[in-house]
C-alpha cells in the first residue's frame, strides 16, 4: 500500500493536477478572507467555510477522476493486478493519496484564520467544526469518486459522474422538503450527508456522524476493491 500511495502522490505532483487543485482552493480561501477583512467582522467566517465546502466538493471529481481510470486506459493496471500486492492495498493506496491532496488543500485553508487570530478573535469552534466536517464529507466523496473511476476508462466520464453524485448529495435534502412522501423522506434522512455534516458546522463533534462518513469510505473502498478483483480474474 505504501508503494502505491507514493506512486499516486508522485503522479499528482509530477503533473499539474495536484498543484492546480491545491492552488485553486487556496486562492479561493484567500479571496473569501479578503472579503471578511473588508467587512471588518469575523461573524461571517462561517459563511466562508460554507461556501468553500461547495467549491471543495467541485474539486474532488478532478482529484479522483484519474485514480483508477488512468491505469485502465494506459494498460498499466495489468502490472498492478499481477504484482504481489492485494487489490485492497492498491485501492487503499489510491484512496489515501486522493484524500491527502484534498486534506492538504483544506488544511491550508486554515492559515488565513490563523493569521486573522493575531489581531482578532475568529470563532475557532465553528471553524474547526467546518474543517472536520469537510474532511469527513470529502473523504466519503473521494471514496465514491474512486469507485466511479474504476467503472470507466474515461477520466472525463469519471469526473462528470462524481460531479453529478456530489451535486445530488448536496441538494437531495431540498428535494425531500418539497415531497410529502414519508418513505422518500425516510430514505433521504438515512442517506443524507448534509444533515450529518451540519452537526459539525454547529461546532459539535458527532460520533455517529463521523462513523457514518467512515462507513461510507469503507463501503466504497471495498466495492472498488471488488471491482478490481473481478478484473484481475477476468
Amino acid at each position: 500500500m505504501k508503494a502505491i500511495y507514493k506512486r499516486e502522490m508522485r503522479a499528482f505532483f509530477n503533473a499539474p493536477v495536484g498543484y492546480v487543485c491545491v492552488a485553486v482552493l487556496i486562492a479561493l480561501y484567500g479571496f473569501m478572507y479578503l472579503q471578511v477583512m473588508a467587512m471588518g467582522s469575523t461573524s461571517v467566517i462561517g459563511s466562508v467555510y460554507s461556501t468553500m465546502f461547495t467549491f471543495g466538493m467541485m474539486i474532488i471529481p478532478i482529484i479522483t477522476m484519474r485514480s483508477m481510470s488512468d491505469d485502465q486506459k494506459n494498460k498499466t493496471d495489468q502490472a498492478l493486478l499481477t504484482a504481489p500486492v492485494g487489490v485492497g492495498s492498491i485501492v487503499l493506496g489510491k484512496f489515501l493519496a486522493c484524500v491527502t491532496v484534498f486534506g492538504f488543500a483544506s488544511t491550508l485553508g486554515l492559515l488565513p484564520a490563523v493569521a486573522l487570530s493575531f489581531f482578532s478573535s475568529p470563532p475557532w469552534g465553528e471553524i474547526v467544526g467546518y474543517y472536520l466536517g469537510t474532511i469527513l464529507y470529502g473523504g466519503a466523496m473521494v471514496s465514491i469518486g474512486v469507485f466511479i473511476s474504476s467503472l470507466t476508462i474515461s477520466q472525463i466520464i469519471a469526473a462528470i459522474g462524481t460531479f453529478v453524485v456530489a451535486v445530488a448529495l448536496m441538494y437531495i435534502d431540498n428535494l425531500a422538503s418539497v415531497s410529502s412522501n414519508a418513505v422518500f423522506h425516510a430514505i433521504v434522512g438515512w442517506i443524507s450527508f448534509n444533515s450529518r455534516y451540519t452537526t459539525f458546522t454547529q461546532g459539535m463533534f458527532s460520533i455517529s456522524s463521523a462513523v457514518f462518513f467512515l462507513s461510507v469510505m469503507a463501503v466504497f473502498v471495498f466495492l472498488t476493491a471488488r471491482r478490481l478483483e473481478s478484473r484481475r480474474w477476468n
